[in-house]
């Protein structure tokens, strides 16, 4: 990711859509929807519980299944893979998928397609169905991120969708660019948060690790956030350090480092609980992903690192065009925490920084007050219900 923030336009800093005042009329209409991760599922089952009884079909996972009934198969075990190399070993069983779900889809011919994040079954399902079916109203939740990586892509996007949903305000902007009516609800991530707020008041000598939670990930980023504690603890031997692992598995990764580096009595592990660590913590160190927006929104100070292997790198620098690749520094058009990105994830670079804030309270406090004002765009609690809104007026047009 990088410069591609440049052509956004917008404030960035708009409320995202204030929907209160708009109930459509209840109404019972059919439904296919479709998500293919983990995530999703989550989102998928809190949107269509917001959305009410109506007759759901199509493909999710546990959640949704338990929300859409016996017509809503649990696929994400399967369909929830990570890379490209993964999707071409899987090709033959990803078009028979597709081909099934889309003969499903004209066959029953719903009033709604909606689509959950996914973008590449997703886009392509919804210029098939829209072909097919013109009168199935198309309906995104989670916009593709093609801003960062595909901006051509949005025309095509725009000629076959309804309505796109949001989670980032200057989105909107983007696709209603493009012909296409768009909404942010806000992020669904505000509705989980807040039911983890705690209120506790920050412990000033503690500090926390979030190294991420993917093996991949972490057995990359956490050895590097260990010796980064040796120097700064050689320097404030009277401060804790304490991360969170995501997993069992994540977990035991952790212990055999800590144990390799002789640092048990240096660095506590705890098995989840990150969200509450977030808010104790009085600085941290975050893995890229969505553990940064998290982080900003609850208000601690951090710095962004993100090592992967340099042939990947130097491909994504090739598809992506942004100048940030922390969401909050998208959000805020400049880097209000700093990115130690590849070689500049280093020990001497991160302890340096992280040195500093420790020795400078009122930096830290500044830092807080950005991050909080630069969260507060991801809208408030209620997200589902309002993204239901917008597809029940959209469906009683």
């Amino acid at each position: 990711m990088s410069d591609g923030i440049k052509a956004l336009s917008g404030d960035l800093h708009l409320e995202c859509a204030n929907l209160g005042t708009r109930v459509p009329p209840p109404m019972s209409k059919t439904v296919y929807v479709v998500a293919g991760e983990v995530s999703g599922d989550t989102h998928g089952a809190e949107l269509m519980a917001a959305l009410g009884p109506q007759e759901f079909r199509g493909l999710g996972g546990p959640a949704m299944r338990k929300i859409g009934g016996e017509h809503l198969q649990n696929w994400v075990d399967e369909a929830a893979v990570v890379g490209v190399w993964e999707v071409l070993r899987r090709y033959s069983w990803f078009k028979k998928r597709f081909a099934d779900t889309l003969a499903e889809i004209i066959a029953w011919k719903p009033d709604l397609l909606l689509l959950i994040d996914y973008p590449g079954f997703n886009l392509r399902l919804a210029k098939q169905v829209k072909a097919k079916l013109p009168e199935t109203k198309i309906v995104h939740y989670v916009a593709p991120q093609v801003w960062a990586w595909n901006q051509k892509r949005i025309p095509q996007i725009a000629a076959s969708h309804d309505l796109m949903l949001c989670l980032f305000p200057f989105e909107v902007e983007i696709f209603e660019n493009a012909g296409l009516r768009a909404v942010c609800p806000g992020h669904p991530l505000v509705d989980e948060l807040e039911a983890q707020r705690s209120h506790l008041a920050r412990a000033q000598k503690l500090v926390g690790l979030f190294p991420g939670s993917r093996m991949k990930e972490v057995s990359r980023l956490f050895p590097l956030m260990l010796e980064v504690v040796k120097l700064v603890r050689s320097h404030h031997p009277d401060l804790a350090f304490i991360t969170a692992a995501s997993s069992k598995k994540i977990q035991r990764l952790m212990e055999d480092a800590v144990q390799a580096e002789q640092m048990e009595d240096v660095v506590k592990i705890q098995l989840g609980e990150s969200q509450k660590l977030m808010q104790e913590a009085t600085i941290g160190m975050v893995a890229s992903g969505t553990a940064t927006l998290e982080a900003a929104y609850y208000g601690m100070p951090y710095c962004l690192v993100y090592q992967v292997a340099w042939p990947t790198y130097l491909m994504a620098r090739q598809l992506v065009d942004l100048e940030h690749i922390g969401l909050i520094n998208i959000l805020a058009k400049e880097e209000l925490v700093p990115e130690f990105i590849q070689g500049e994830a280093n020990v001497y670079e991160v302890s340096t920084w992280l040195r500093e804030m420790i020795q400078k309270p009122e930096k830290r406090q500044h830092l807080t007050q950005r991050l909080l004002k630069t969260a507060s765009s991801l809208g408030g609690p209620g997200v589902h219900e309002r993204a239901a809104q917008e597809i029940l007026t959209l469906l009683s047009e």
